[in-house]
């Protein structure tokens, strides 16, 4: 029997490997250097850049760094609170909040920054530089001066956690008021009884059976003499 794997608090996804090489007084090392991003998607983020001589040692060093580097992403509900514009060295990214159910609408490197957060309903542009690593590093920057100018503000922000509960109390008073609407036309005589007794005119007539008198019968021995 195959064991359950435990799920995991945080998502890893890899942006961009790339290899390395170092020049050493023995000669040319050959590693790799990969960019990760990590998120619990409860609004916390992070990235890191890992270096090694194969691909999963950099990959772990790439996590290590990012959870040591994450951030409390300000949503308002399911999308950010506010637009903003960040240029971080060659990258340059536009984030700007989204009305719910419009998903999110970003590029591959932005998108996985910000569905790692946990935000669900977002626009987003590349400004600046193309570069994966680049674009990363502009929308973790981003996310990070929102974190800081929602705390200088003091914004009151809904979570995703509210925003769940209502959802769930709408429901619950949709379903209840079907109930009701239904055990008022099942009370009600009229309704009732529309219901138990169809109608003369939907209800089906049984057929006649026809009825041979004694003119046709004495037609019919006519005609065989």
């Amino acid at each position: 029997m195959r064991q359950q794997r435990e799920p995991q608090e945080f998502e890893e996804k890899v942006i961009q490997i790339s290899r390395v090489t170092k020049k050493t007084t023995g000669g040319n090392k050959m590693g790799f250097s990969i960019l990760m991003v990590v998120g619990d998607k409860k609004g916390r983020v992070g990235i890191g850049l890992g270096k090694a001589q194969d691909v999963m040692s950099a990959i772990r060093k790439g996590v290590k760094k990012a959870k040591k580097k994450m951030i409390t992403v300000p949503m308002d509900g399911t999308t950010i609170p506010f637009p903003i514009t960040v240029k971080k060295g060659a990258g340059k990214v536009l984030l700007k909040p989204a009305p719910k159910g419009s998903g999110i609408i970003a590029g591959g490197p932005v998108r996985a920054v910000v569905e790692a957060a946990g935000v669900r309903d977002v626009s987003s542009k590349i400004l600046g530089s193309q570069n994966q690593a680049s674009s990363v590093y502009a929308a973790f920057e981003a996310l990070t001066q929102m974190q800081h100018i929602v705390e200088q503000k003091g914004l009151e922000l809904k979570s995703i956690a509210d925003v769940e509960k209502e959802e769930e109390e709408k429901l619950k008073q949709l379903e209840q008021q079907a109930k009701e609407t239904v055990q008022k036309e099942l009370k009600s005589p009229k309704k009732a009884a529309a219901v138990k007794k169809p109608s003369k005119k939907t209800a089906p007539q049984p057929k006649k059976k026809a009825v041979k008198t004694k003119a046709a019968t004495s037609k019919k021995a006519a005609v065989k003499k």
